[in-house]
C-alpha cells in the first residue's frame, strides 16, 4: 500500500493510522513550522505553522485569552516570532484583535502574516468589521480575512454583500487575499468551486474527529480546491484537542498531504507552542 492508497482509505484508515500509524508512509523530506509558503493566487507569504488563538473561542473570547490575557498572549505571539513562526490566527469572535495589537508593538507588522475572520453577512456589516478589525488589531491591511464558519451550501448567495466589499478591499490593497472557514461538507463543496475563494480554512486529521466529513470525503474536496490554485489552510489538525496525546502521528499526516499549505494549531502557553515546533521537524521525518 502507497501513501495516496493509504490517504484514500477514509474512516478505516484514519482509524487504523491512529492504532497503528504506518510512519514509513508519511514520512517526507524534513519540514519546520518557521518554513515560508506562498498562500494561494496572491502568494501571500507565510509561515507553515500558524499561532492559533481561538481555542475554544467564542463569545469574544478563547482559552488563549482567558489563560494569558492581553500582555501574556501577546509575549507567546512574540515568542513565536522569535522561533520563527509568523503567522498569527485570529477572529472577531476570538476577541483576540487587542491581543495581536500588543505583540505588534514589539514586532514589525511587515514581518508577520495576520489572518482573521468575519462573520458579516452585509455590506454595511463588512465595512463597518474592516474599520473596526484594523483599528483593534493596530494595522492598516489584513494578509488573510476569512467569511467564518460557513455551514450552508448557499453561503455565497447569503453572503454577498460582504464578499462585494472583501472584493473591493483586495483591489485597494487592505485586504491581501481572501476566502472562508467551512464548518460542514456541503459549505466545503461550495467553496471548492466559487472563484471568490481564494484560501480555504479547512478542518482535517487521519481520523474524522471534529471535521466536516471522514477524511476519504474531505480530501477530494481539498485537492479540487488545490488544484484550482487556491490556498489551503488545515485547521483540527489535533481534533480540537482530543487527539492531543497522538500529536506526532496528526502532524506527521497533515505534513504529508499535498493539498493542505499549513496549518493553524492553537497553543495555551510558551511551552507547549516550543513542543510544537520541535514536533513538526521531528514529525516530517519520522520513518
Amino acid at each position: 500500500m502507497n501513501r495516496r492508497e493509504f490517504l484514500g482509505r477514509g474512516a478505516a484508515a484514519g482509524a487504523a493510522a491512529l492504532n497503528a500509524f504506518p510512519y514509513r508512509l508519511f514520512a517526507g523530506a524534513k519540514k519546520q513550522a518557521g518554513d515560508r509558503v506562498s498562500l494561494g493566487p496572491a502568494g501571500v507569504a507565510v509561515t507553515r505553522l500558524a499561532m492559533g488563538t481561538g481555542t475554544n473561542g467564542v463569545g469574544g473570547s478563547s482559552n488563549q485569552t482567558r489563560k494569558l490575557g492581553i500582555a501574556g498572549l501577546g509575549d507567546m505571539l512574540r515568542a513565536g516570532y522569535d522561533q520563527g513562526v509568523t503567522f498569527w490566527d485570529s477572529a472577531d469572535q476570538y476577541g483576540t484583535h487587542p491581543h495581536l495589537k500588543e505583540a505588534l508593538r514589539r514586532v514589525p507588522r511587515e514581518k508577520v502574516a495576520i489572518l482573521t475572520k468575519t462573520h458579516a453577512s452585509t455590506e454595511r456589516e463588512m465595512r463597518a468589521d474592516l474599520d473596526r478589525f484594523r483599528r483593534e488589531l493596530g494595522t492598516d491591511y489584513l494578509d488573510v480575512l476569512l467569511l467564518h464558519c460557513m455551514m450552508d451550501a448557499d453561503w455565497p448567495q447569503r453572503k454577498k454583500g460582504a464578499m462585494d466589499v472583501i472584493s473591493e478591499a483586495r483591489e485597494k490593497g487592505i485586504v491581501k487575499t481572501h476566502g472562508v472557514s467551512c464548518h460542514t461538507l456541503e459549505a466545503l463543496k461550495t467553496a471548492a468551486r466559487t472563484p471568490w475563494v481564494q484560501v480555504d480554512l479547512a478542518r482535517i486529521n487521519p481520523s474524522g474527529v471534529a471535521m466536516d466529513g471522514k477524511p476519504d470525503a474531505v480530501l477530494p474536496v481539498l485537492r479540487q480546491m488545490k488544484a484550482a490554485g487556491k490556498g489551503i489552510i488545515g485547521m483540527k489538525i489535533l481534533g480540537a484537542g482530543r487527539l492531543r496525546n497522538r500529536a506526532d502521528e496528526c502532524l506527521q499526516y497533515a505534513l504529508s498531504l499535498d493539498c493542505v499549505d499549513c496549518f493553524t494549531i492553537g497553543a495555551e502557553n510558551r511551552e507547549e507552542l516550543a513542543g510544537l515546533v520541535k514536533k513538526i521537524e521531528a514529525a516530517s521525518t519520522r520513518g
